[in-house]
């Protein structure tokens, strides 16, 4: 259960209400993380531009790299709910259920190519140690396999996304949707 008041869909009214319809609409249907941010709506507006923004705008990386960033680094941040949600979405790509759970409890057992590995890499290491040489150890070699700039800029801003979305699930007691978080437009 959530740790602070949140409004349901059958509650809302006005601006709220508009928001949480379009996302019916738009997504499929109305997530936990979406309602927990019910008391400040632009919150809930804004946080889904970004969203869209990295991972269904226009970018080098593929969307199942997206996805895959995003798994890496809510496994290592302990966030069950984004897991479950973006392991779904990255297995719409792959369509191999054994292969998405292996993945998820550690993506280095299956093999990746040299540029879905290094940014994975990339992922669980500013995940868990921020702090660490980034240039040297991640930034240099993804360049190496021929990364552009551009597309390190979205692994990063997608690795920073979920790290601030799991720190919000986590801190305010999101809870995963009673159908395990499956049905969502990808």
């Amino acid at each position: 259960m959530a740790h602070i008041q949140v409004i349901e869909h059958h509650e809302a009214e006005g601006e709220l209400k508009t928001i949480y319809d379009n996302l019916v609409k738009t997504r499929g249907k109305l997530a936990e993380v979406h309602k927990i941010q019910s008391l400040n709506p632009k919150s809930i507006v804004n946080h889904m531009d970004l969203y869209m923004t990295i991972m269904f705008g226009k970018s080098p990386l593929k969307r199942y790299q997206r996805e895959m960033l995003g798994v890496v680094v809510s496994r290592a941040n302990n966030c069950e709910y984004c897991q479950k949600h973006h392991l779904e979405a990255l297995n719409f790509y792959w369509k191999d259920d054994e292969k998405a759970e292996k993945f998820r409890n550690n993506y280095r057992s299956i093999p990746l190519n040299t540029v879905d590995t290094l940014l994975c890499d990339y992922a669980h290491h500013l995940t868990v140690n921020p702090s660490v040489d980034t240039k040297t150890k991640f930034i240099d070699p993804l360049k190496k396999s021929g990364l552009s700039d551009r597309a390190i800029l979205d692994a990063n801003l997608i690795i920073s996304y979920f790290n601030f979305v799991n720190r919000m699930v986590l801190g305010l007691g999101v809870n995963l949707e009673q159908d395990g978080g499956s049905g969502y437009k990808y």
